[in-house]
């Protein structure tokens, strides 16, 4: 097999399964709270009750879960961190990516190619797991907003100087 853009390919692939987690972080939390919908009980509170007159996979599933998942009482905004965690890698990583595919694809720096993939992964763990774990500032929410934005910088720059080049010649 000739995989021309294998160091892109490793990191899509990472960062898919970044993003699986952080899917299935959100999914187990909706369920252990109930809230389907929004990110709070308030939210739900504007929304209909599904369980007043369930339908068949309403009433599985809600069977299903009560049986295998603690429903959680309280409402300590954890599920509106991770939604946001979940979120705010799905609006950063797909752009860096794709950086680093075009920037494979124009055969740059291997180095560069390396050090933008492993930053963009480090940077987006760090940052959900600092916007899961602390409301408000935390270490891990700025060590991951401030290398994504490295990673934007360097890679949108290193894309223009690649257009540049390639327009000029």
């Amino acid at each position: 097999m000739n995989n021309p853009v294998p160091i892109s390919t490793l990191f899509v692939g990472l960062n898919g399964f970044i993003a699986f987690t952080l899917s299935y972080i959100v999914v187990m939390e909706r369920i252990s709270t109930r809230i389907w919908h929004g990110e709070s009980k308030t939210d739900v509170s504007n929304q209909p009750n599904y369980l007043d007159k369930p339908g068949k996979w309403a009433a599985f599933v809600e069977n299903y879960t009560q049986k295998s998942i603690a429903t959680k009482t309280s409402d300590d905004g954890i599920l509106q961190r991770k939604v946001r965690a979940y979120g705010n890698f799905m609006e950063y990583v797909p752009l860096a990516l794709l950086f680093i595919l075009v920037l494979e694809l124009m055969n740059s720096q291997t180095g560069l190619l390396w050090l933008l993939g492993s930053t963009l992964t480090i940077a987006r763990i760090a940052h959900a797991w600092g916007v899961i774990k602390t409301y408000g500032p935390s270490p891990g929410r700025a060590l991951g907003f401030f290398l994504t934005w490295f990673v934007y910088l360097v890679g949108a720059g290193a894309c223009v100087y690649y257009g540049v080049v390639g327009i000029l010649h």
